[in-house]
């Protein structure tokens, strides 16, 4: 049975109202995207945002919820609230990445895994690299304040991140970086005990680290990229059983650290 004129108006006036807030979220990432806003700006309040889209309160709320569930935006209800701008960050990857490998019931050493073939490469290509002794400048850099930070573990682990970080950001594949922080960012929100663990660590244990690094940055500035490769695959194969341990089998969860 054909609907009336007035059914089809009705249906279409619901489907303009449906795509107002996608319109609205819209707009609004891309200006996120794009740069126009920054972190820690504000899109103004409630009524403001309404004016300025000439959209239904309802409309409005249902376009922040979209981009708050993205990480992008912040709400803060009341008199004095308002909503802040979040430029998306390794939290925002390391979150939506946990929800999927939870669901695929995938388990931490799986996760330490995809380091192990990423950061052994990426240490080759540096080391083949024409920029191989300013990239070996910088590691030595990090390696400076390992060694000052040697009795503290908590900002030795931070430098150590910052490690193995930079060694693929230097190989300059931007997407392979990004993957990297992402990894490094659900391994140590997941195992909640890290950092109680480094506490626990023989101070020996982290200069045996030091001097792993050190080699490392020896062979990249020597050009010696097999060789690179083979000792930090060896490397990471030590640290996985050190940093993960009895966590190795548990099954990334999406932890309210991330």
């Amino acid at each position: 049975m054909a609907k009336s004129d007035g059914g089809l108006r009705t249906d279409a006036a619901a489907a303009v109202s449906r795509e107002k807030p996608k319109q609205v979220a819209d707009d609004l990432r891309r200006e996120i995207l794009d740069g126009e806003l920054a972190e820690g700006d504000s899109l103004g309040t409630e009524a403001e945002l309404i004016g300025r889209f000439g959209v239904s309160r309802p409309s409005l709320r249902e376009a922040l919820r979209i981009l708050e569930a993205e990480g992008l935006i912040s709400i803060v209800r009341g008199v004095l609230g308002g909503v802040s701008v979040h430029r998306p960050d390794r939290r925002v990857t390391a979150r939506a990445a946990a929800l999927v490998l939870q669901s695929r019931s995938v388990d931490l050493a799986d996760v330490f895994e995809a380091s192990t073939i990423i950061e052994p490469a990426a240490a080759r290509s540096v080391a083949y690299s024409r920029g191989r002794t300013r990239a070996a400048k910088q590691l030595r850099g990090i390696i400076t304040v390992q060694k000052r930070d040697i009795d503290d573990a908590v900002a030795f682990t931070n430098a150590q991140v910052s490690f193995h970080e930079a060694i693929v950001a230097l190989a300059g594949n931007r997407t392979l970086t990004l993957i990297a922080e992402m990894l490094n960012e659900v391994i140590g929100r997941a195992v909640q005990d890290v950092i109680e663990q480094s506490r626990r660590q023989d101070v020996n244990a982290r200069r045996r680290a030091v001097r792993a690094h050190e080699i490392l940055v020896q062979l990249i500035e020597a050009g010696e990229g097999d060789a690179a490769q083979v000792h930090w695959n060896s490397h990471m194969g030590r640290l996985r059983r050190s940093l993960l341990g009895e966590h190795a089998s548990s099954v990334v969860a999406l932890t309210p650290h991330i």
